[in-house]
Parts: structure tokens; C-alpha cells; sequence
């Protein structure tokens, strides 16, 4: 079944922010140390991770796939505007929350240092500050109406 969204948040909510999230769960899982680096876009010690951190960033990978995997089922399995708003709604805060604990740990002039921004502060801000201004768009009719869907028969 088709998504209901218009034309432009359907390919950003199931195309474009499942591959990305699918990418983020991959890096995590092959490429844990470095995941872990790069969440911290300026040097730091050269000191292995610890086990405790890299237990969080393999489980951050894990959310990941979760999220990439419950808006693919969401928004192309319903066709009840309520659920896909309500869950939109979701991500919008979740992204504020995203953007909040980047912008904790790497302090406000880290934070607005745009052109100090490694690949991972571009994806923990930049890109995530782009999917909630689709998010609360399509939430404010920015991109039109909901597309309608045929029922399939039951046979």
C-alpha cells in the first residue's frame, strides 16, 4: 500500500530518512569506534572507547533501524491520516530533543559553528533540523492535502 503523504514528505519520511537511518545503524554496527569519535566533531584524547560506550552506540544503531523500520510500516501500511499525523507529530518532538542533547554536549558555540561541523554533526543537526521543518510543514498543510489511497479488495 502506497503512503499517504504528498509528493514531497512522502519521499522524505520513506525514502530519503530510512536510508539515512539504515546508513546510521550500518556505521554503528561496522564502524563503532568511529561512530563514537565522530559524535564529538573536535579532538579529543586518542583513548579507546569504553565498553559502556561502545555498548550505547551499538544500541543507538539498533534505534535507528527501529525508527527506519517503523516509518516504512507506518506510513505505507495505514491510510488514516490520524496515525500518520500522530506520528509525525512523534518525530517533530523527538527531533527537538535530538538537536537539544547534540547541542548540550557540544555547547552553543559548537553547536552554531556550522563550518567546524564534522559529517556527524551535519546528520545530529543539519539534517535532523531539515526533517522537522518537513515534519511540522506537512503537520501545517505546507505540502497539500493527503493523497488518497484505493482499499484493496478483500477476496
Amino acid at each position: 500500500m502506497a503512503s499517504i503523504l504528498p509528493p514531497f514528505p512522502r519521499f522524505v519520511l520513506t525514502i530519503f530518512e530510512p536510508i539515512a537511518l539504515i546508513g546510521g545503524f550500518f556505521t554503528a554496527l561496522f564502524s563503532t569506534r568511529s561512530f563514537i569519535a565522530e559524535q564529538y566533531p573536535y579532538p579529543l584524547s586518542a583513548l579507546a572507547p569504553t565498553k559502556s560506550a561502545e555498548a550505547i552506540a551499538l544500541q543507538l544503531g539498533n534505534v535507528y533501524l527501529l525508527l527506519a523500520l517503523l516509518g516504512l510500516f507506518i506510513l505505507n501500511t495505514t491510510t488514516d491520516p490520524r496515525v500518520v499525523k500522530a506520528y509525525v507529530l512523534a518525530l517533530a518532538i523527538a527531533d527537538v530533543g535530538h538537536v537539544a542533547v547534540t547541542g548540550r554536549v557540544l555547547g552553543w558555540e559548537r553547536t552554531i559553528d556550522v563550518r567546524g561541523w564534522n559529517q556527524m554533526a551535519w546528520g545530529n543537526i543539519g539534517v535532523t533540523v531539515g526533517l522537522f521543518i518537513t515534519r511540522i510543514g506537512y503537520l501545517a498543510g505546507v505540502f497539500g492535502a493527503h493523497r488518497s489511497v484505493g482499499k484493496a479488495k478483500v477476496g
